[in-house]
């Protein structure tokens, strides 16, 4: 069975994403719809590439991936279809691509599809329905678009990395109130070079020790460790590490490591 996901800022209040289902299943009606996230903030790019970055490559090989953030018509953004390891992901070359891709894509198109035009303030009940229900049965890119060399670039803000010295930022913030930084387990080994480490972040907390798990300290005591998407998180066993801490999205931490 076809598998479909869906990233959007649609939350669950208003009826939009059940009309983005609708459509697809209209297509497709025996499309397997995966919900990835759909509680994005509006129109937040990175958010979502985050999210989705860490989550689509836990599924099968084929899989299609339908991105709905900042997808509202506009003369001067393209719509696109990309295949990338296997799996093929359908959106607004608004950035996103650029973020969620380590390299570029195997194949880019421009969608070409003919458009209703009484659908085309909001192209997720329409052309993007269109495409990924053609790739998940199985179609080729190069009969729904136009082959394209590049995508639109868009740039994060990135650790500084110095000697003896991570300065990084908070990026995301999860249900469970966890504080994830920029700052990957990979920079972090190669700078830390095996010497003892001491993270500082604000109200002049800091902590000295990674963790394997979360419950490795006593409730309520914070932690850091290196969690499931490979970046450097801040969290308090079963408790609300960003609210307790201080800590919220854009704020600085920094790692110094002993000469």
């Amino acid at each position: 069975m076809a598998i479909i996901t869906l990233t959007t800022d649609l939350g669950h209040k208003d009826f939009y994403q059940a009309a983005l289902k609708g459509s697809i299943l209209s297509q497709l009606a025996t499309a397997n719809i995966v919900d990835i996230s759909h509680e994005i903030s509006a129109f937040n790019i990175p958010q979502a590439a985050f999210i989705l970055k860490n989550s689509f490559h836990y599924f099968p090989k084929g899989t299609v991936h339908l991105i709905g953030i900042d997808s509202v018509f506009n003369e001067n953004t393209k719509y696109l279809a990309l295949k990338y390891r296997d799996h093929y992901f359908v959106g607004s070359d608004n950035g996103i691509f650029s973020l969620l891709f380590d390299e570029k894509p195997s194949e880019i198109v421009e969608l070409n599809i003919m458009q209703d035009l009484k659908f085309l303030h909001f192209p997720l009940s329409d052309i993007f329905p269109k495409a990924v229900s053609h790739l998940a049965k199985g179609g080729k890119l190069s009969e729904i678009g136009i082959p394209v060399s590049g995508i639109e670039e868009k740039m994060t803000l990135q650790p500084v990395i110095e000697r003896d010295m991570i300065r990084g930022s908070v990026i995301y913030i999860d249900i469970f109130q966890n504080i994830i930084t920029n700052i990957t387990k990979e920079i972090f080994t190669k700078v830390q070079k095996n010497r003892d480490f001491t993270l500082h972040f604000k109200r002049n907390e800091t902590i000295k020790q990674l963790s394997w798990h979360y419950n490795e300290v006593p409730e309520g005591e914070k932690l850091c460790l290196f969690g499931i998407s490979n970046h450097l998180e801040i969290a308090i066993n079963k408790g609300n590490a960003s609210g307790l801490l201080g800590l919220n999205l854009n704020d600085i931490v920094r790692i110094e490591f002993k000469s």
